[in-house]
């Protein structure tokens, strides 16, 4: 290693660990179901994003096996040379009925979505306006694009209206487009989409949503955008297969133009090869299963309402959260960090959320109760908190 890298890394590695930014890894011996093995350790897992518990799932594990047995383990080649196999196309007809769009594509993680179909539609002498809460993979995506980008201060819809109009009106800009998560993965907040599309039709903005979040569980789980009834005035319906789906990749639904020119044009889908057999074949099922089987999102609700009363009975701040995404929030990132590691300690695992992917000051660890956990498990973890919130003063 040369020593101007050494000196970089060591240097800057010190100044995050001691801002109590550091990142830690920890390792599962287990599956990641409602509970998880660490270090020989059984947790009550509140960190992962499997909302619907069907990372699990018997029924999808076994259509893994059977399209990985049938296809092979890989797809081989990228989709438009010969990676293009019909469980692929399967999949995308699914995703498509599913969310009430006339196409849809997928692509190899939804961090590629958004790589791929902002920069593909929106190109220098453009203009996106985008929340000032969104994703990294939507601020990174726009930056790619090579568009000029608006922030818009998050769910301030005056703003939004006042910065379309300067935008559109400038004259500076060929297409204008808003770009705005259906469900923020922080706070769990839900995007004000109808008014939304109020101001997007008024100014003939490009709509652009990324459910990543939403997807799964809002909407009788087909997302967002549905929960409002709004399929034909989305542009573009982001969502991933990794979160509540429980496999991996992402996709993007809308017109079938739209559709059309993402798979001539969206460099992740053309440049990288497809999901595997037995990832679409597992991400299909688990449509077919939410609409099969409507309990699934219903009890993922039943069990964030519950978690998150007995939360605020204890005397934790969980936020502004809309969905059953549970911030509890405590502000000092070094505070966040040690009340994550007693909990740890004590039986539960969650994670510290702090900066940069919080604003700094809003450290929090963030709960995601599913579907898959049982009462007894809830009950136990809200007696653990409320233990360790005694403990370091952070309750009364």
């Amino acid at each position: 290693m040369s020593s101007t890298l050494q000196s970089y890394l060591e240097e800057n590695l010190t100044n995050l660990k001691e801002k109590g930014l550091l990142n830690t890894i920890d390792v599962l011996e287990s599956a990641n179901g409602p509970t998880i093995t660490i270090e020989g350790k059984e947790l009550i897992n509140l960190a992962s994003n499997n909302y619907l518990g069907f990372a699990t799932n018997e029924k999808m594990i076994a259509k893994a096996d059977e399209a990985t047995h049938k296809y092979g383990v890989g797809a081989g080649a990228v989709r438009t040379i010969n990676g293009t196999l019909d469980i692929h196309m399967e999949l995308e007809k699914t995703i498509a009925k599913f969310k009430g769009t006339e196409a849809a594509i997928a692509f190899q993680s939804g961090f590629n979505c958004n790589m791929g179909a902002i920069s593909a539609v929106m190109k220098k002498g453009d203009a996106i306006l985008s929340d000032e809460l969104n994703h990294a993979s939507i601020i990174d995506g726009c930056r790619l694009s090579g568009a000029k980008i608006i922030r818009v201060k998050h769910q301030d819809m005056e703003d939004l209206e006042a910065k379309a109009k300067e935008a559109t009106q400038s004259g500076e800009y060929n297409k204008v487009m808003y770009i705005t998560d259906g469900v923020f993965s922080m706070d769990g907040d839900v995007a004000k989409l109808p008014e939304i599309v109020e101001i997007a039709q008024k100014y003939n903005l490009i709509t652009y949503v990324d459910d990543a979040h939403g997807s799964g569980v809002m909407g009788e789980g087909a997302g967002t955008v549905k929960h409002f009834g709004l399929q034909d005035k989305i542009d573009f319906q982001i969502g991933t297969l990794s979160k509540a789906i429980g496999v991996v990749g992402g996709y993007v639904a809308g017109s079938q133009l739209l559709i059309d020119w993402l798979k001539s044009q969206g460099r992740p889908f053309l440049f990288s090869t497809s999901l595997t057999p037995g990832a679409a074949a597992a991400a299909k099922e688990a449509f077919e299963l939410m609409h099969d089987h409507p309990e699934y999102v219903e009890h993922l609700w039943d069990n964030a309402k519950y978690f998150k009363a007995e939360l605020q009975k204890v005397g934790f701040d969980i936020g502004v959260s809309q969905t059953p995404i549970t911030p509890v929030i405590l502000g000092d990132e070094k505070t966040t960090q040690a009340f994550s590691k007693k909990l740890i300690e004590n039986g539960i695992y969650v994670k510290p959320i702090v900066f940069p992917t919080v604003p700094l000051g809003t450290g929090r660890v963030r709960n995601m109760p599913t579907a898959a956990h049982t009462k007894e498990m809830l009950d136990q973890a809200v007696a653990i908190y409320k233990k360790v919130g005694l403990e370091m003063g952070l309750i009364k």
